[in-house]
Protein backbone atom coordinates (compact mmCIF):
# COMPACT_ATOMS: atom_id res chain seq x y z
CA UNK A 1 0.00 0.00 0.00
CA UNK A 2 2.87 2.93 0.91
CA UNK A 3 4.49 1.67 -2.72
CA UNK A 4 0.83 2.37 -4.14
CA UNK A 5 0.93 5.91 -2.78
CA UNK A 6 4.32 6.96 -2.48
CA UNK A 7 4.01 6.31 -6.31
CA UNK A 8 0.74 7.91 -7.21
CA UNK A 9 2.29 10.93 -5.04
CA UNK A 10 5.17 11.56 -7.39
CA UNK A 11 3.53 11.22 -10.83
CA UNK A 12 0.74 13.38 -9.29
CA UNK A 13 3.55 16.13 -8.30
CA UNK A 14 5.06 15.91 -11.51
CA UNK A 15 1.58 16.06 -13.22
CA UNK A 16 0.72 19.34 -11.37
CA UNK A 17 4.12 20.36 -12.40
CA UNK A 18 4.04 19.36 -16.09
CA UNK A 19 0.57 21.52 -16.33
CA UNK A 20 1.54 24.23 -13.74
CA UNK A 21 0.95 27.65 -16.19
CA UNK A 22 -2.44 26.50 -17.46
CA UNK A 23 -5.03 26.57 -15.19
CA UNK A 24 -7.88 28.85 -13.28
CA UNK A 25 -8.05 27.49 -9.73
CA UNK A 26 -4.60 29.04 -8.44
CA UNK A 27 -2.32 27.16 -11.17
CA UNK A 28 -4.52 24.30 -12.54
CA UNK A 29 -8.19 23.83 -13.34
CA UNK A 30 -10.76 21.74 -11.26
CA UNK A 31 -10.60 19.46 -15.09
CA UNK A 32 -6.69 19.51 -14.52
CA UNK A 33 -6.65 18.71 -10.64
CA UNK A 34 -9.64 15.62 -11.24
CA UNK A 35 -7.57 14.17 -14.57
CA UNK A 36 -3.76 14.52 -12.78
CA UNK A 37 -5.35 12.57 -9.56
CA UNK A 38 -7.31 9.78 -12.17
CA UNK A 39 -3.46 9.30 -14.11
CA UNK A 40 -1.73 9.19 -10.77
CA UNK A 41 -3.85 6.80 -9.48
CA UNK A 42 -3.56 4.64 -12.46
CA UNK A 43 0.62 5.10 -12.39
CA UNK A 44 0.63 4.33 -8.80
CA UNK A 45 -1.24 0.81 -9.73
CA UNK A 46 1.02 0.26 -13.07
CA UNK A 47 4.28 1.11 -11.74
CA UNK A 48 4.48 0.44 -7.95
CA UNK A 49 6.53 -2.53 -8.49
CA UNK A 50 8.90 -0.82 -10.32
CA UNK A 51 9.78 2.16 -8.13
CA UNK A 52 9.41 0.24 -5.50
CA UNK A 53 10.55 -3.47 -6.39
CA UNK A 54 10.05 -6.85 -3.49
CA UNK A 55 12.49 -9.24 -3.60
CA UNK A 56 11.46 -13.05 -2.84
CA UNK A 57 10.57 -12.48 1.03
CA UNK A 58 8.07 -9.82 0.44
CA UNK A 59 10.56 -7.28 1.99
CA UNK A 60 11.47 -4.11 -0.41
CA UNK A 61 14.40 -4.68 -2.40
CA UNK A 62 15.45 -1.08 -3.12
CA UNK A 63 14.62 1.84 -1.48
CA UNK A 64 17.74 4.38 -2.71
CA UNK A 65 15.68 6.95 -5.28
CA UNK A 66 13.63 8.12 -1.94
CA UNK A 67 16.93 9.36 -0.31
CA UNK A 68 16.76 12.99 -0.86
CA UNK A 69 20.69 13.53 -1.95
CA UNK A 70 19.80 11.11 -4.66
CA UNK A 71 17.29 12.94 -5.84
CA UNK A 72 19.41 15.74 -6.11
CA UNK A 73 22.05 14.45 -7.68
CA UNK A 74 19.42 12.90 -10.36
CA UNK A 75 18.44 16.14 -11.48
CA UNK A 76 21.66 17.66 -11.04
CA UNK A 77 22.52 14.91 -13.63
CA UNK A 78 19.61 16.08 -15.65
CA UNK A 79 20.63 19.52 -15.59
CA UNK A 80 24.07 19.36 -16.05
CA UNK A 81 25.64 16.50 -17.67
CA UNK A 82 22.63 15.15 -19.76
CA UNK A 83 21.65 18.37 -21.14
CA UNK A 84 24.95 19.19 -22.17
CA UNK A 85 25.12 15.80 -23.64
CA UNK A 86 22.19 16.03 -25.67
CA UNK A 87 22.96 19.90 -26.81
CA UNK A 88 26.18 18.40 -28.36
CA UNK A 89 24.48 15.55 -29.97
CA UNK A 90 21.99 17.81 -31.85
CA UNK A 91 24.79 19.43 -33.11
CA UNK A 92 26.31 16.40 -34.22
CA UNK A 93 23.68 14.72 -35.66
CA UNK A 94 22.81 17.75 -37.84
CA UNK A 95 26.56 18.33 -39.06
CA UNK A 96 26.45 14.38 -39.93
CA UNK A 97 23.20 14.60 -42.12
CA UNK A 98 24.46 17.81 -43.66
CA UNK A 99 27.68 16.72 -44.46
CA UNK A 100 26.61 12.94 -44.97
CA UNK A 101 29.31 11.43 -42.89
CA UNK A 102 27.08 8.64 -41.16
CA UNK A 103 28.60 5.81 -40.22
CA UNK A 104 25.57 3.50 -38.67
CA UNK A 105 25.82 0.56 -36.82
CA UNK A 106 25.10 -1.40 -34.03
CA UNK A 107 27.48 -1.89 -31.23
CA UNK A 108 27.95 -3.69 -27.53
CA UNK A 109 28.52 -1.62 -24.40
CA UNK A 110 29.78 -3.08 -21.48
CA UNK A 111 28.82 -0.11 -18.50
CA UNK A 112 29.34 -2.42 -15.17
CA UNK A 113 26.04 -1.01 -13.86
CA UNK A 114 24.83 -3.80 -11.69
CA UNK A 115 20.90 -2.58 -11.06
CA UNK A 116 18.16 -3.29 -12.94
CA UNK A 117 17.54 0.68 -12.33
CA UNK A 118 21.08 1.99 -13.26
CA UNK A 119 20.65 -0.31 -16.41
CA UNK A 120 17.47 1.50 -17.19
CA UNK A 121 18.97 4.94 -16.40
CA UNK A 122 21.38 4.57 -18.61
CA UNK A 123 19.38 2.76 -21.77
CA UNK A 124 17.37 5.78 -21.74
CA UNK A 125 19.42 8.76 -21.64
CA UNK A 126 21.24 6.78 -24.39
CA UNK A 127 17.85 6.69 -26.20
CA UNK A 128 17.07 10.59 -25.22
CA UNK A 129 19.96 11.69 -27.32
CA UNK A 130 19.90 12.03 -30.47
CA UNK A 131 21.97 9.70 -32.67
CA UNK A 132 22.09 7.37 -30.62
CA UNK A 133 19.14 4.55 -29.53
CA UNK A 134 19.12 1.68 -27.15
CA UNK A 135 18.42 -1.78 -29.28
CA UNK A 136 18.35 -4.78 -26.42
CA UNK A 137 20.09 -5.07 -22.83
CA UNK A 138 21.41 -8.45 -22.22
CA UNK A 139 19.92 -9.64 -18.44
CA UNK A 140 22.74 -11.90 -17.70
CA UNK A 141 25.97 -9.75 -18.27
CA UNK A 142 24.06 -6.26 -17.94
CA UNK A 143 25.49 -5.37 -21.60
CA UNK A 144 23.82 -2.99 -23.86
CA UNK A 145 23.45 -2.60 -27.38
CA UNK A 146 23.05 0.10 -29.07
CA UNK A 147 22.64 2.11 -33.03
CA UNK A 148 24.67 4.30 -32.93
CA UNK A 149 25.11 7.13 -35.87
CA UNK A 150 28.87 7.50 -36.18
CA UNK A 151 30.20 4.13 -35.40
CA UNK A 152 33.87 4.78 -35.52
CA UNK A 153 35.47 0.98 -33.66
CA UNK A 154 33.74 -2.08 -33.86
CA UNK A 155 34.05 -2.48 -29.93
CA UNK A 156 34.33 1.21 -28.42
CA UNK A 157 34.31 1.52 -24.30
CA UNK A 158 30.95 3.10 -23.25
CA UNK A 159 32.83 6.92 -23.12
CA UNK A 160 33.19 6.97 -26.90
CA UNK A 161 29.12 6.28 -27.35
CA UNK A 162 27.48 7.97 -23.88
CA UNK A 163 30.13 9.64 -22.46
CA UNK A 164 29.77 10.19 -18.56
CA UNK A 165 26.07 8.75 -18.19
CA UNK A 166 27.54 5.15 -16.86
CA UNK A 167 29.28 7.14 -14.41
CA UNK A 168 26.37 9.09 -13.39
CA UNK A 169 23.87 6.41 -13.66
CA UNK A 170 26.07 4.67 -11.34
CA UNK A 171 26.55 7.33 -8.82
CA UNK A 172 22.63 8.02 -8.54
CA UNK A 173 21.43 4.08 -8.42
CA UNK A 174 24.32 2.22 -6.37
Amino acid sequence: MLAFLATSVVAFVLYLLLTLPSGTLGAWSVEELVTGAILSVVAGLVARNVLFPRDRKGTWADLRLLNPLRLLLFLVYLIGPFLFAMARANLDVAYRVVTRKLRPGIVKLSPGLTTDLGRTLLANSITLTPGTLTVDVDEEDGDLYVHWINVRDPEPAAKQVCGSFPAWARRITQ
